[in-house]
Formats: structure tokens, sequence, C-alpha cells
């Protein structure tokens, strides 16, 4: 059942008293009954409230009914799970302190390494790969895992038995995504960190339920302090000189959640909220997967060796009903090219079939209908036929999305993929320390110098101070004056040779611009280094109505996704930027993170939303010169911006 705040919530029970004849109101998705129609409606306007979270998945800001098809949707996830791999899941499940997202990226990883008894996959023997089927898992002290296989023939009949090691078996992508083994995990226990599974699943599999000791003592609770000990400024009390007591109320500590903040006297003055722009040429609800795609092909177009292209492009080659578009031909080409360059599933078949290495203009639609004849693309195999007769234009576009989507999913398996990651990962670590480490040394610097000058402006008062004391008593009160005086224009004059100085001096004020500019210019290197070094695109933040906010590295617009991920929408210009940074509370904890985001990117961002304002003026310019022209002499008409994916090249395919 869905939840009400993150808490069970308990439905009505049916009046006993119930008359067949009786008008009654019912609730159609919970079956409940209502008397009184007030009450009736009171209850119906709860559950269309977007304050209910699904129990299997734990998406949030959802009605009761979306929260009800999201657990329907989950529990049949949950019912595709391979019933051989519940028991060892389950037991790397209970009693795990991971948060959700790790403890499936753990199990996922183990299961993928873990190959099971009576398994049928590919190993290598003798250089050449055949089938085989794993007899028995052979546990040995070192960390090497080795495996009593019996090869098989194109029948399926065991030719002769071997012990081989785990990095001559060709492993298999599981059977069903991170969504899958999330919901699985989720409905099998009953608790989070430490997760514990619920007692008959438990029972089941033998798994023991008996919280370990080391586990028990991390979880004991602490002491609570009794009042004494808090102190007497801990309180909400306050005690007056009659021993009266009154209710003082604490100050709110902001930021605090977004939706808890109110209106007060010191709130700057917000801007209205500009309307995004939501004049996509796809379907609203494809836009998310359209930059899904787009952005990952533009970041890692170098290891697909893809030429970039916009996404006004990429949109309109989706909607584009022709199948001779170059850039869909050249996008699905380099995603297979990276496919056939690991031992997977994708070049077993092409060995298979014998086919030559190099995809063509005209064979690509043969590469891609051989992908989609994969096991598990049972879904996207129904548009073999359409692709094969040369019509994949006349796809919906939501089925050329899935099939890009499939596509980017393999090719993330992949052992180049994972390796280019790796790799980037650990440089994108190093770049980093070695930023924080110059940051470090230019704050000691900096306070070296302000110590320094402290010290300096210190030692020459003190002396002229101590001057001016001696004579001072030795002098009466007009005397003294003017040896004040004096104090005081020694002082300006030191200042002065300071501050201006000799030729040496102005050197050295040179040189330290000098060394300023470097290490700005080393700043804006190393972070251009980091941007090389793309592992994903995350959101900048979200506002207070949960919506998120998107910038992606290759394009100049933000990009504004509803909270229940229904409506995007964009922002196009600087006066658009400005305005929804003013339009932020820093007292609401998500609008003070996103604004400290857009500050942190401003000049980025605005600088790319300014070089395409100019373009985009440039080009209309261009436009009615050529339309003033065209009145006086017949010229031919200028090529649609729309069909500008038409003329795409792929630069840096390999011929």
């Amino acid at each position: 059942m869905p939840l009400y705040k993150r808490k069970p919530f308990t439905l009505l029970e049916r009046p006993d008293d119930l008359n067949p004849d009786e008008l009654v109101y019912q609730i159609r998705f919970t079956k409940e009954i209502f008397r009184d129609y007030c009450e009736y409606l009171k209850r119906i306007n709860l559950y269309r409230q977007r304050v209910w979270t699904c129990k299997s998945t734990g998406k949030t800001n959802l009605t009761y009914e979306e929260a009800l098809v999201s657990e329907k949707q989950a529990n049949e996830k949950v019912q595709q799970f391979p019933k051989e791999l519940m028991e060892p899941v389950l037991r790397d499940v209970q009693f795990s302190m991971l948060p959700l997202r790790d403890l499936v990226s753990t199990v996922a990883a183990k299961l993928q390494e873990r190959l099971l008894e009576g398994t049928e996959i590919y190993g290598r023997k003798n250089n050449r790969i055949y089938p085989c089927k794993i007899v028995k898992v052979i546990e040995e002290e070192v960390e090497k895992t080795q495996y009593q296989v019996a090869w098989l023939d194109k029948d399926k009949k065991v030719t002769e038995n071997a012990v081989v090691n785990g990095e001559d078996l060709i492993k298999k992508k599981l059977p069903f995504g991170r969504d899958v083994l999330k919901s699985f995990i989720k409905e099998s226990t009953y608790r989070s960190v430490p997760w514990i599974l619920h007692d008959k699943l438990a029972v089941k599999y033998g798994i023991s339920t008996i919280i370990p000791e080391e586990l028990r003592i991390k979880l004991s609770p602490k002491r609570k302090l009794s009042k004494g000990e808090k102190g007497a400024n801990n309180g909400k009390r306050k005690k007056l000189n009659n021993d009266a007591e009154i209710e003082v109320e604490e100050p709110i500590k902001y930021p605090i959640d977004d939706l808890l903040v109110r209106p007060a006297a010191d709130d700057p003055v917000f801007t209205p909220r500009p309307l995004p722009i939501r004049d996509f040429n796809v379907p609203m609800d494809c836009v998310g997967d359209v930059l899904m795609v787009w952005d990952f092909c533009s970041s890692y177009s170098k290891l697909l060796k893809l030429s970039m292209f916009s996404l006004d492009d990429f949109e309109n080659a989706l909607c584009y009903k022709e199948s001779n578009a170059v850039l869909i031909v050249e996008s699905h080409s380099a995603l297979l090219r990276l496919l056939m360059k690991d031992d997977g599933d994708y070049f077993i078949a092409l060995q298979k079939k014998k086919r030559k290495p190099k995809i063509s203009l005209v064979t690509w639609t043969d590469y891609l209908c051989d992908f989609l004849e994969l096991e598990g693309n049972e879904g996207l195999s129904g548009h073999i036929t359409t692709i094969r007769r040369g019509h994949y234009g006349l796809l919906d576009i939501h089925d050329k999305l899935a099939i890009y989507s499939e596509l980017i999913a393999q090719v993330l398996a992949t052992d180049i993929m994972r390796e280019k990651l790796d790799e980037y990962i650990e440089e994108r670590k190093a770049l980093a320390a070695e930023k924080r480490g110059e940051a470090i040394e230019e704050g000691r610097k900096r306070r070296e110098k302000k110590e320094m000058a402290n010290t300096q402006n210190g030692d020459v008062a003190k002396s002229i101070s101590e001057s001016s004391g001696k004579k001072q008593g030795k002098t009466n009160e007009k005397d003294a004056k003017k040896v004040k005086v004096d104090a005081e224009v020694k002082i300006e004059n030191n200042k002065a040779s300071a501050g201006k100085g000799s030729k040496k001096s102005i050197d050295a004020e040179k040189k330290e611009t000098e060394d300023i500019k470097k290490v700005e210019q080393r700043k804006e290197y190393l972070e251009r280094e980091l941007e090389k070094r793309f592992i994903r695109t995350n959101p900048l933040g979200k506002d207070k109505d949960y919506n998120r906010y998107w910038f992606f590295h290759k394009d100049s617009r933000i990009f504004v996704e509803s909270s229940d991920h229904k409506q995007w929408g964009y922002y196009t210009t600087k006066a658009e930027l400005d305005s929804l940074m003013g339009s932020l509370n820093r007292k609401g904890e998500r609008e003070r993170a996103l604004k400290y985001q857009l500050e942190k990117r401003y000049d980025k961002i605005s600088g790319e939303m300014h070089k395409k304002s100019k373009e985009a003026q440039r080009i209309k310019m261009e436009e009615e010169a050529e339309l003033r022209r065209s009145t006086r002499v017949r010229a031919p008409p200028r090529e649609n911006p729309a069909r500008a994916f038409l003329n795409y090249v792929n630069k840096l395919k390999d011929d």
C-alpha cells in the first residue's frame, strides 16, 4: 500500500450496518465507502495530493493512484526475478548497512561475476569460442575461481569436460535491470540500513535472523542526557527574576525544507519565475530520452568515433520519415561498431552469421536487426520486419528511442566503456587532488603575505610610538602636538613608500599580477581537463516544488523537468537566467543549493547563451538581407535550418 508522508496509511473499514438500498459514495481505487459527501470529498482530495510514496520503489511526490500503479508495476518486475538467484541475493542483503543504490550496485556486480551450476554460456578454448555448460564451481583459496565445464556441440551434446578459469568464460548480461533488483530488495525487506528480510523469506532460504554482535553494538541507542546535563541555556523556557517562566520561541535556523519557508520582512525582492519554453519537435514524454541519448553520443563522441551534432538536428532527424538520414545511420553504426569490439553476445552473433567487420550506409540495417534479434531484446524484435524493408523512418519515435536506449545500455556494459570510465575516474581524482593542492597553497601564500604586512605595519607603528613617547616626556604640550604630527607624517610616508616604492617594488607588483594571472589560467586549464573526462550529467538541483534543472555542456539552454517527469521546458536567454536566479529563496534547502550551482556556472552558462543569441541574430540579419536581395535578383532559396541534419558528416569515422 502507498505510504503517506513516508508512513503507513490505514484505509477506512467498510461500515457494518449498510443497507442494500442505501445510497453511498465509493472511491474507485480504494473501495472505501462514505455516507457523508463532505467526508468523501475530503478523503479523495487527500488522495489527489502529491504527498504519497510508492512503497516498492520509493518514488515520492505521487498521488495515491499513481503510487498504486507504481507498486503494481514494481510487483510485476519482481515476478520476473530468476528464482535461482533469489537465495544468493537475499544472503547479501540481510543485515547490510549499505544505502539502496550502493547495495544494488554491489549485488549486481557479484551476480555478474558469479556463475551458477547449470548455466549455459560461451567459453574460450584453443583461441576460439565454443558453447559450454557449468558443471561445478571449484572454490579455491586464491582469488581466482575455476569452473568445471562441459563443452557442447551445435546440438548441445557434451563433447568433453574441462576445468577453466573464470577469465576464459564470456559472462552474459544479467537477465534483469537495476530497477528490477531494486524492487526485489525493497519487496523482500521490512527495514533498511540495516536491511532485514521478512521472516518468512529468511526461514524459507535458511538465512539467519539473528543480528550479528558487532552490528548490535553499533545499533545500540545512546543514553539521552537529563535536563540538568543539557545546561541552562539549551531549553525552550526562560526563567524571570520573579521565578516565573515564559515560553521563548527559538529562532529558525536556515536553510530548512523549502515548503516550510514563510515570507518574512527581511526577505529580498524575488523576481517572478519565467515560464519555460516547451516548443519541442518530439512528443513531451520523449524529451527525457532524447536528451539522454544525445548527451551520451555528444559526451563520448571521441570514443564512439562519431562527430558531434546539435540537439535540434537530432530531434529533427528522429522526426524524419525517410530512412536516408545520415545522422541516424552514423549514430546507430557508431554504437554497433563499439559493441562489435567487445566479446559479448552481439560479437558472437555476428561471428555466427559471418558478418564483415565494416558497417556501410547500405548494410547498417542488417547489423541493427542482428542486434534486435539478441536474447533479451524481445520487446524490440517486432520492428525487425519494418527495418529490413528499409522503412526505419516510419517507426514511432518512442520505438526509435527504445532502440537507442537499449544500444546505449549494452555499450555501457562493455569492457571498453568500463575501462574508459575507470580511466576517467582516476584522472578526475588526480586533477581534483591537484586542484585542491593548488588552492591550499594559494591560501597559504595569501595568509603569509597578510601576516607579513601586518607585522611590518605593527613594527613601524611601535617604533614611532616609542619615539613619540620619549619626546613627549621632555617637551611641553605644544611640542607634544608637534611630535604627534611628525609621527603621523612619518606613518603616511612609510605607507606611501610601501605602496609606491621604488622601481623594484613596481617590478614586484608586476610579478605579483603575472602570478595571479597564471593561477587563474591554471584553474581554467584544470576545469577544462575535468570537463573532458566526462562521466555523467547530473542535475544542477531542484526548486521548492521538486522540479529538476539541467545544463548539458554541449548545449546553451537550461532544461526544466517537472517533479512527475511528465513535463519539460527550457530557458535560452541571459535575462531568463537572471530572473530564475532572482526567484530562488536561499532560506530553502533545495533552492539554496540550486542557486549556488547556478552562481558557480553563471559565467559559462550566460556566455553560451550570449553566443547562441548572437548567432541567431546574425542568421536573422542574413535572412533579411537575402530577402531584400531576392526582390531584385532571382537567387536560390536558402536552405531550411530544420533540414540541416541531412548534411551531417561523420568526420571521426575510420575509413
